[in-house]
């Protein structure tokens, strides 16, 4: 029994994979560059959102897909920004799951403008586990986790922490208030995952934000250089 769950998995992540592929090739051929903005609920990850969208990188031009269990809150506090925004719900035809998948994105590939965006930020379910599973055609992987989660998160859910190409450490106005150890939570960070970048940011005050629209940049310039 147990050898044929680990083989119904690997089925599935495999089937995930081959349209996450679909999706990116989709992608590559508008010249979008992706990004997975991943997460625990209450990490900040909408709040670094609005500061981004604030100050937009020059040049680029941003849309967004919002993924929630259910709701429209946050797609809502977004598109208030005046930048193209679509939601997914995973309660709405998919089991309430608490991740987007490839097959999701997909289903909303239709709504979302690619040939009006040069960038796409996708907005993850709130969670520590599932996400880090499944790939959705990402050209980046980014996990926000926030000073008031404690220490102890990477070293209880390392793989979120080891499938991310940047870790931002967010709510660091905070600290002040808290009993948090910030460079025990960094060293722990790179323990997980060694040398992964890493910034201390701030979704309320806007502290760091520019260094991750630096890496936003820096990210997309990249990928437009390797699509050339």
């Amino acid at each position: 029994m147990h050898r044929v769950r680990v083989r119904v998995v690997e089925d599935a992540l495999d089937a995930n994979n081959t349209i996450a592929r679909a999706n990116r090739a989709d992608f590559d051929r508008h010249g979008v560059t992706v990004v997975n903005l991943m997460g625990a609920p209450g990490a900040g990850k909408t709040a670094l959102l609005e500061r981004l969208l604030e100050d937009p990188l020059p040049g680029v031009r941003i849309g967004v897909l919002e993924g929630d269990v259910e709701g429209s809150l946050d797609a809502d506090r977004l598109a208030g920004l005046h930048v193209p925004v679509t939601q997914i719900n995973t309660a709405a035809g998919f089991g309430g799951e608490c991740h987007l998948d490839a097959n999701m994105v997909r289903s909303a590939l239709g709504t979302v403008p690619l040939d009006e965006i040069d960038m796409l930020l996708i907005e993850n379910v709130g969670n520590l586990v599932c996400p880090a599973e499944f790939r959705v055609g990402e050209d980046a992987r980014v996990m926000v986790t926030s000073v008031t989660e404690g220490e102890d998160k990477p070293l209880k859910y390392p793989l979120m922490f080891r499938a991310c190409d940047l870790v931002m450490v967010n709510k660091v106005d905070l600290l002040p208030h808290l009993d948090i150890d910030l460079d025990l939570l960094l060293h722990r960070i790179d323990k997980v995952h060694p040398d992964v970048p890493t910034l201390v940011v701030s979704g309320r005050t806007g502290a760091g934000v520019d260094a991750v629209r630096d890496w936003l940049g820096q990210l997309h310039a990249t990928r437009a250089g390797a699509r050339v």
